[in-house]
């Protein structure tokens, strides 16, 4: 299925038609289509329109997502390993089961969106929006986790080891948390994560 925008469906013609071509879809419209399954490595897809778009399976290795809007977008299974998803909209994004080793995420909207099962692993994260976020058996190893959370984020299974800190949202309060504190705030909700200090260089 190709994107209803004339352009969009150019460059995704020509993306079919030649085999490893890195799409450049900067600011393109591509709703409406399905491109589950794809090899965008290397693409550009900065400030593109991605919503509700499927991905299921789509390879975005080293791809430039900066800006871009997936809300509602299905990356389930996806491969996002050293994507650039600084500034996207990941609101009610479905990304259960991808792999996001170090990939980038700051400024991101990424309230309500499941994470269920994701690889996020040596990644970065600062000002991530995860308020309503679904982190249910999600794997994290040696990231920035700077992200804001809420009662409705759920980190039941939640493993591995972050960098603080986090800020909760509670009643209209922000309140910061790290090392213990945010151990047990994740403890008491189902997950076992450690909260490791950050490396100090040596003088």
């Amino acid at each position: 299925m190709l994107p209803a925008d004339p352009e969009a469906t150019r460059q995704v013609q020509e993306w079919l038609a030649e085999e490893g071509y890195s799409l450049y879809g900067i600011e393109h419209d591509f709703r409406g289509a399905d491109l589950a399954g794809g090899d965008f490595s290397g693409s550009w897809f900065t400030q593109a329109d991605l919503a509700g778009v499927r991905l299921a399976g789509a390879s975005f290795y080293r791809a430039d997502l900066q800006s871009a809007d997936l809300t509602g977008a299905d990356l389930t299974g996806a491969d996002l390993v050293r994507a650039n998803l600084d500034g996207a909209v990941l609101r009610s994004a479905r990304l259960d089961g991808a792999d996001m080793v170090r990939a980038s995420l700051y400024e991101v909207d990424a309230s309500e969106a499941s994470f269920r099962g994701t690889r996020i692993m040596g990644a970065s994260l600062f000002d991530v929006d995860m308020r309503g976020a679904d982190l249910t058996n999600a794997v994290l190893f040696q990231n920035t986790f700077e992200v804001t959370v809420d009662d409705s984020t759920v980190v039941r299974g939640l493993t591995g080891t972050v960098f603080g800190p986090i800020t909760v949202f509670d009643g209209g309060s922000l309140r910061e948390l790290a090392g213990a504190e945010l151990e047990a705030w994740i403890g008491e909700r189902g997950g076992q994560v450690e909260v490791i200090a950050p490396h100090r260089p040596r003088l």
